[in-house]
């Protein structure tokens, strides 16, 4: 789509990444906030797909981002939004939520 090649990391990366301090990350969760209830990855932040475009100015093109939703279909799209806004740092997490846990990492509440 668009052309673009959208970087993926997968859920032991992530994981890696999320548990080392000095490695200044976001991880954004881009599904519905129903969705995210029922769990994220560590260290989430959640920002729904149809609301990121009315904060990509939030966001700091110089910090990793992760994007991650249930699949990673949601999350690839967000990622390409974010690459055509001028973003190279983002990466989308392969599987999405489904990979998270089906690699045996726990899914964490918000707050």
């Amino acid at each position: 789509m668009f052309g673009m090649n959208v970087k993926e990391i997968d859920a032991t990366q992530l994981a890696q990444w999320v548990e080392d301090d000095g490695h200044k990350l976001r991880v954004i969760d881009v599904r519905q906030l129903e969705e995210i209830a029922h769990g994220t990855v560590p260290k989430a932040e959640a920002l729904p797909l149809h609301v990121l475009p009315a904060k990509v100015h939030e966001l700091d093109k110089s910090e990793k981002l992760i994007m991650i939703c249930r699949s990673g279909a949601r999350s690839a799209q967000a990622c390409m939004f974010l690459q055509q806004q001028g973003f190279s740092n983002v990466y989308n997490l392969r599987g999405g939520m489904m990979g998270w846990v089906q690699s045996g990492f726990p899914a964490y509440r918000l707050g």
